[in-house]
């Protein structure tokens, strides 16, 4: 579910608001393995599908770096912010990875706005995303793959 700023400036007060959730994303093998060589980690728990059937997760999980790097992917579909030149990523506090995600699984993710302030030239916005793992029945497992508090900049245009 997409919200929609016209401005950087509409999300000034707006603390506690909740976003999303997204869609459904299927973590499949092929982008865990395009992930683990642009990376250059192999670990076997991400790419043996064979030895990872004995492993501790019983198949291959996602790499936790993946699974923060889908933040990207995921927060346009959370928020869109008109009337801006342009935005950029400034970085992220209090990562945590909470659960592996399978090979074959679904994740969405959905957000909570902690903070957004005007600054020199633009709006500094941190929201906490938390990734969700999908369960047998469709809805969350009880515990996200991951959370983390994402910090980006918008510049009006």
């Amino acid at each position: 579910m997409l919200t929609t700023f016209n401005h950087p400036a509409e999300l000034v007060g707006k603390e506690g608001t909740q976003f999303g959730p997204t869609p459904w994303l299927k973590i499949e093998q092929d982008r865990v393995n395009l992930f683990a060589d642009a990376t250059d980690d192999h670990q076997w728990i991400h790419i043996d599908v064979e030895k990872s059937r004995q492993g501790p997760f019983g198949t291959t999980i996602a790499h936790g770096y993946l699974t923060l790097s889908l933040v990207a992917y995921f927060g346009p579909q959370l928020i869109e912010v008109k009337g801006i030149s342009h935005a950029v990523n400034v970085g992220a506090d209090r990562l945590r990875f909470i659960s592996p995600v399978p090979v074959g699984s679904r994740i969405r993710a959905r957000s909570e706005l902690l903070k957004a302030e005007e600054i020199k030239g633009g709006y500094q916005v941190m929201q906490r995303v938390t990734i969700e793992i999908e369960g047998p029945d469709g809805q969350p497992l009880p515990k996200p793959a991951a959370e983390v508090d994402s910090i980006a900049r918008f510049y009006p245009a």
